[in-house]
């Protein structure tokens, strides 16, 4: 990730991709993974914390790329350890668009569905909530039509970080297009 490539355009949060060649591996599970994209990622300077009884909306509209190689996602994860972690929407080269709730590395709640029309714009939203005073209940949903609940065990009083990057290759497929852009039109959050 690179912070050259975050720009912001006529109101729009603006990620961009692009191939590049002499940059040192990057390490991961006793591997070294080659670096052949810098690509954008932000992140909210504060975390956000689902207690009792409350919850969040995290909302954005994006024109979301969804060739090989591309692996844009708006999501949220934990600040100690990990998980939780909630994928509000991650698309992953594939065509389709993932909803995902992680329990622990082996207990995911996934949804894949097919992405439509990644030519226009479309509106992500995943309603947070506390479900027990101990896990909360996520409602997701794709132009404001709901698609799934999913659960997240021990997500009360978790410190969550809130990111939206541009990831390439990796498992998106490779290798990844030439150049491409990922635009977050509009985000929000509203506290509940």
């Amino acid at each position: 990730m690179n912070k050259t490539q975050v720009s912001t355009a006529e109101g729009y949060l603006v990620l961009t991709s692009e191939p590049v060649t002499g940059q040192p591996p990057a390490h991961h599970g006793g591997k070294d993974i080659p670096i052949n994209y810098l690509s954008g990622a932000i992140h909210a300077k504060k975390t956000f914390t689902v207690q009792a009884g409350g919850g969040f909306d995290f909302s954005a509209d994006f024109l979301a790329p969804v060739d090989k190689g591309t692996w844009p996602a708006f999501w949220l994860t934990a600040v100690q350890g990990w998980p939780p972690e909630i994928d509000v929407a991650e698309w992953k080269g594939s065509g389709d668009i993932s909803f995902n709730t992680f329990n622990t590395s082996s207990e995911v709640t996934a949804l894949d569905l097919p992405y439509p029309n990644p030519g226009a714009e479309h509106t992500v939203r995943a309603e947070i909530r506390d479900a027990n005073g101990r896990d909360v209940s996520v409602n997701f949903y794709l132009d404001n039509k709901w698609v799934a609940t999913q659960h997240g065990s021990n997500y009360v009083d978790a410190g969550l970080y809130f990111i939206i990057n541009y990831q390439m290759e990796g498992s998106s497929g490779s290798p990844g297009p030439s150049t491409s852009r990922f635009l977050v039109l509009q985000s929000l959050l509203n506290n509940s």
